[in-house]
């Protein structure tokens, strides 16, 4: 099948490039805001409109440029704003519903190109090899349009965080920063298959690549990768890891539904970074986050709560 440019079937631009602690988060509002998340079509929340800046029309396509999901492209069926590090791109001619989730996931085949080197779509994503046609089987599907009014009460249901309500932190307030013991695979081999998981730099799985029956580490713990990106995730049990592995020893109580809201946060930074601005310990120093906060101090306990509250907490 021929392959052209994204940019011969689409306009593209980059979104509005707003951060959603400047906005402010309204249930009833009819904008959605788009973040680089893969899931709910990249929906967190709903906002009011903004400095009277006429929001994106439903029907547009979103792609991430980087981080953790890099390439993620859906098709907006509501009006919206978006994150920073995302493109908006607008069919040069009439398509299908059908046709646009083609092209979705034509441009989420790329994602390997990038992943495996580390680099962002800034600045090739206009030029990426699609098909140029969509192939008459596909084009013939029919797929209904998401039905507003259920997905309505979905959003509502879920997404509740009234950011512009929390409080900044500083990761040293939360956290001692601190490295991991670099443990090779051939020396993990030694000991053999066991319980305890390696932690990588990996940014899938949980950032575990593998277990044996060796550890350096304690666990319940945040694991940083400090090489590129910044990946986070919770390691409940004790670990080994590989190198550029960090940690984040809390100065509070955790549990997994605490850390686990926690990670979302900092993995929400991930497009931050690159290799050419990596991740480092130094950074995380400097590192302020949002937060829910109460009598002055992190909201833990909401934040559990909230975890719970969400479809499938009872599997964690």
């Amino acid at each position: 099948m021929k392959t052209i440019p994204l940019n011969t079937i689409f306009d593209i631009q980059y979104g509005n490039q707003f951060d959603l602690y400047k906005l402010d988060s309204d249930s009833d509002s009819d904008i959605n805001f788009i973040s680089r998340s893969s899931q709910n079509l990249g929906v967190i929340c709903k906002v009011s409109k903004y400095n009277f800046i006429k929001p994106f029309p439903a029907g547009l396509i979103t792609v991430t440029l980087g981080g953790t999901y890099l390439l993620s492209s859906f098709v907006q069926q509501e009006k919206f704003y978006t994150a920073q590090n995302i493109k908006v791109l607008t069919p040069k001619k009439e398509m299908s519903l059908s046709e646009k989730i083609f092209y979705c996931k034509a441009i989420e085949l790329n994602r390997k190109k990038y992943t495996s080197h580390g680099r962002e779509a800034n600045k090739t994503l206009d030029t990426i090899l699609v098909p140029e046609k969509v192939p008459d089987e596909f084009s013939r599907i029919k797929i209904n349009e998401i039905d507003k009014t259920s997905k309505k009460a979905i959003i509502n249901k879920i997404f509740t965080l009234e950011t512009k309500k929390w409080g900044l932190f500083n990761l040293t307030d939360l956290f001692d920063i601190t490295g991991s013991k670099t443990t090779s695979l051939l020396e993990l081999e030694e000991y053999g298959v066991g319980k305890y998981p390696y932690a990588t730099t990996q940014t899938i799985n949980n950032g575990i690549k593998g277990f044996y029956n060796f550890y350096t580490e304690e666990g319940n713990v945040l694991s940083v990768d400090s090489a590129v990106l910044g990946y986070c995730a919770y390691q409940e049990l004790p670990f080994s890891a590989s190198d550029h592995v960090e940690k984040l020893i809390p100065k509070f109580k955790i549990n997994k539904f605490v850390a686990i809201f926690l990670v979302t946060i900092l993995n929400s930074e991930c497009y931050r970074y690159n290799y050419g601005r990596k991740c480092s310990q130094t950074r995380m120093k400097k590192i302020n986050i949002k937060l829910p906060e109460k009598n002055e101090g992190p909201d833990f306990e909401f934040m559990e709560n909230y975890i719970k509250s969400l479809p499938y907490s009872s599997t964690l």
